[in-house]
């Protein structure tokens, strides 16, 4: 089993998992105008749990002697453990559903602002009270403000564009938003707790390359590739409620039979699954990095993908093309304001 030691390697982690989760959207737009999102987001899923298997049975079954192999892991994992991942997986679910419905109701001015800026702060939150080692608390804090400012900055510029309306989302939407916001706050955290730790003289610590040569790995709980299999797995399974319903009664559009995912080309089908595989490689590498960084970091950089996503929107898919000096001002602002924040959550641990 693969296992970090060093901090700047966990960072690195962590850095990926942020282009990894800002970048796959991308190929919801490589998939064409034709795909649906429903139908995109069924390959996506299988994508994700595809991947998740594959980094279980190499990284996670190959390496330290003291660990434990993937079967292995699974095979003596507590029932409520294994639950704790799996309802992780349930609930990040729902709250991608949500964003997308939010999005189309309220759209991304909203949306992103209110859900992911909600899900930013009370994520860390959650996890830092859950594990308070995780560091400086005032360079942790001020980071994520600084980070969720440019995601409110990125929100007003994209509103200014002359073909957004003014005037916002209704109600509903902003509901959802929050709704969304809270549940995507959590999913880490469910995620986090299934995760094994190391027993050394009697004292439980983080699962590193170091704790794990001089100790034993905590019984029960599950190593970071089980459980990302496990939370997988419960997107999967629920996207048979969550993806159906949305297919009969969808947020925006006419409602899609169930057969037409068996009408898409190869070419539509593979860029879910990349899509999927994209978002399921960054998620494997930033619960590997938790051992290390501890998940309120993991998880504070990870949702910098915001910003990933906005850097896609701006520079390659031209989204604030004719844009006024405001909007490049507000966007300069945004900038700068991510990436301080971001080098105030590493300088978290450092």
């Amino acid at each position: 089993m693969f296992v970090l030691e060093n901090y700047g390697i966990a960072v690195l982690f962590c850095v990926i998992t942020m282009l990894c989760w800002g970048s796959w959207g991308n190929t919801q737009k490589l998939a064409g105008k034709t795909w649906r999102f429903e139908l995109f987001y069924w390959d996506y899923v299988f994508g994700v749990f595809l991947t998740a298997l594959v980094f279980a049975f190499t990284l996670g079954s190959t390496g330290q002697a003291a660990g434990r192999g993937f079967l292995v892991d699974l095979a003596q994992a507590d029932p409520m453990v294994l639950g704790s991942a799996f309802l992780g997986g349930v609930v990040f679910n729902a709250a991608n559903i949500l964003l997308v419905a939010a999005i189309a109701i309220a759209g991304m001015s909203v949306a992103f602002p209110v859900g992911i800026g909600l899900a930013l702060v009370l994520g860390v939150l959650i996890n830092f009270v859950a594990q308070p080692d995780s560091g400086n608390p005032v360079f942790l804090f001020a980071g994520v403000i600084l980070v969720t400012v440019a995601i409110v900055l990125n929100a007003i510029a994209y509103r200014q564009l002359p073909n957004q309306k003014q005037g916002g989302g209704s109600i509903k939407g902003i509901v959802l938003a929050v709704c969304c916001g809270v549940l995507m706050s959590l999913f880490y955290f469910l995620v986090a707790r299934s995760l094994a730790g190391v027993e050394v003289a009697g004292e439980l610590k983080s699962l590193t390359a170091e704790t794990l040569t001089i100790g034993t790995l905590e019984a029960k709980k599950i190593t970071p590739y089980t459980a990302n299999v496990v939370f997988a797995l419960g997107i999967l399974m629920s996207s048979f409620l969550f993806v159906t319903a949305i297919m009969y009664k969808p947020f925006t559009g006419e409602p899609v039979a169930p057969t037409t995912y068996f009408k898409g080309t190869a070419l539509d089908h593979l860029w879910g699954i990349v899509g999927g595989s994209i978002w399921a490689v960054g998620m494997t590498l930033n619960v590997i990095a938790s051992g290390v960084a501890s998940p309120a970091v993991s998880y504070g950089l990870g949702q910098g993908a915001t910003l990933v996503a906005a850097i896609w929107g701006v520079f390659v898919w031209r989204e604030f093309k004719g844009g006024s000096a405001t909007v490049n001002m507000l966007l300069n602002t945004m900038f700068i304001a991510f990436f301080l924040g971001l080098a105030l959550i590493i300088w978290t641990k450092a």
